[in-house]
């Protein structure tokens, strides 16, 4: 079972992988939010232990991000005791929430309850919107019966924002996912791809109400008729 650790304290991190693998589980780890995401849609983990306060996106963030492809089960892992995170984060869509510092033995049995009560076989999303239909598992785009020419960075960029509907999507975190870089630097790759799938997949690509731009931040894919 493939556990996703997301936490910016490294010997937390380094201390549940040990532990973890030493329990049979495969451990993916990320040191903030953005990364989580990230890794969450490229590893597609069972479980997700996560921290609240991580830098770039916090753990809430990271929460309603996932929550937007993915019901693998959410374990907040977090020094804050106040019982009004704790209900934010389960009202975003965790599944429990365990205080720090923990016992090992009682996080180990949250994750067996946990991966328990998920189904053994989930498949991936699909996807809709208007007369499009993006299969995530096919890796193919349909529009109006007829399959759609993606090329591979188009299709990157177009599955990426579907694994996360609704959810806006900074430049950063599509950069360093279409080019696995942090260091590549926005020169209109991302508006001309943008622009192309919109030619593609909206029925008025000059006034799309599907492919979003958010001004100076990201993309956002809004589903939906």
């Amino acid at each position: 079972m493939k556990v996703l650790v997301a936490d910016d304290d490294p010997q937390l991190v380094r201390a549940l992988r040990i532990t973890l693998s030493a329990h049979g589980y495969e451990v993916i780890a990320a040191p903030d939010g953005a990364a989580a995401v990230t890794l969450a849609a490229q590893a597609h983990p069972d479980i997700v232990l996560l921290d609240l306060g991580m830098p770039r996106l916090d753990g809430v963030q990271v929460i309603e991000a996932l929550r937007g492809w993915t019901t693998a089960p959410i374990i907040v892992v977090s020094g804050r005791t106040g019982s009004a995170d704790k209900v934010e984060a389960l009202d975003a869509g965790a599944d429990d929430y365990v205080t720090k510092p923990f016992q090992v033995d009682e996080l180990l049995a949250r994750l067996r309850a946990l991966a328990r009560r998920r189904p053994d076989a989930a498949g991936e999303p699909v996807v809709r919107f208007a007369d499009v239909t993006i299969d995530l598992a096919a890796k193919s785009v349909m529009r109006a019966g007829a399959r759609v020419h993606l090329t591979p960075t188009e299709w990157r960029m177009l599955e990426f924002l579907a694994r996360n509907p609704d959810a806006l999507v900074t430049r950063q975190t599509l950069l360093k996912e279409i080019w696995a870089s942090e260091q590549i630097a926005d020169t209109g790759y991302l508006r001309l791809y943008m622009s192309q799938l919109r030619k593609k997949l909206e029925a008025d690509p000059a006034h799309p109400v599907h492919l979003l731009t958010e001004q100076g931040m990201g993309y956002r894919l809004v589903p939906g008729d």
